[in-house]
């Protein structure tokens, strides 16, 4: 499989997020200036994080799929298999002095099988038009948050394991706001998740979070951490987003 992925921009300028953590927070810097990390000081709010921004990839189809459990296909019914994933994400809104929920938003989210195989694309190593698994949006509540049930991600050749998500404010208006990324597992964890069935026998995965090129750049303040829950696992991932 073939991955055309690059690293994009963040959603606050420098000047933006120095002005704004003048009185919320403290910033990281390394030598050139750039931003590398950010960690928010908002009382009694741990949700108010910024996140890297990151490529939407070559697989992203606006399938307008509106469902929670993107493990089906409706094209025929089939259910993916892996390992259950029940993943919520929580998007907040970066205000001047502090952070509240984003209601209202479309939150899409995209990936590959167990066999690293993405749904209604045409890749060089294979051909699923017409076929939709593992996509769909929801849209975030009065907390910001949306639910998916979906698996773990497979891998592919030359990316690490990870999942791709979109979300747009006001997305039928004539203005709103995008921002893409992708979210990412521990190396170890991911170890132990391809010794199950689907995953087994694929053989060896040769790419891992340090080797990833898009990953490198941000990937460590995109972790998301599983825990166990009922034959699968469950994992909470915030962010904040400002909006003009």
């Amino acid at each position: 499989m073939h991955s055309h992925d690059s690293s994009f921009g963040r959603i606050l300028t420098r000047r933006e997020l120095v002005k704004w953590l003048g009185v919320s927070g403290a910033l990281v810097l390394v030598g050139d200036g750039s931003i590398v990390g950010h960690a928010l000081a908002v009382p009694s709010d741990s949700t108010c994080i910024v996140r890297p921004e990151q490529t939407e990839g070559p697989y992203f189809v606006d399938e307008r799929l509106h469902r929670s459990d993107i493990r089906s296909d409706p094209s025929n019914g089939d259910i993916t298999p892996g390992v259950p994933l029940a993943l919520t994400l929580v998007c907040s809104r970066l205000l001047p002095q502090e952070c509240r929920p984003l209601a209202g938003a479309q939150v899409d989210i995209w990936h590959c099988d167990a066999m690293g195989i993405y749904s209604d694309v045409r890749d060089p190593s294979f051909t699923t038009l017409g076929r939709k698994f593992l996509r769909g949006y929801q849209l975030t509540d009065e907390q910001g948050a949306v639910r998916f049930q979906t698996i773990y991600p497979g891998w592919y050749e030359g990316r690490t394991v990870h999942i791709h998500f979109k979300i747009r404010t006001a997305p039928r208006a004539g203005r709103s706001l995008e921002f893409t990324s992708q979210l990412y597992f521990d190396d170890a964890f991911s170890v132990q998740v391809f010794e199950l069935m689907p995953y087994a026998g694929r053989g060896r995965r040769r790419t891992r979070n340090q080797d990833d090129r898009i990953y490198r750049r941000g990937g460590d303040r995109l972790m998301v951490a599983p825990t166990r829950a009922g034959d699968g696992y469950a994992a909470v991932f915030s962010l904040a987003l400002q909006l003009s």
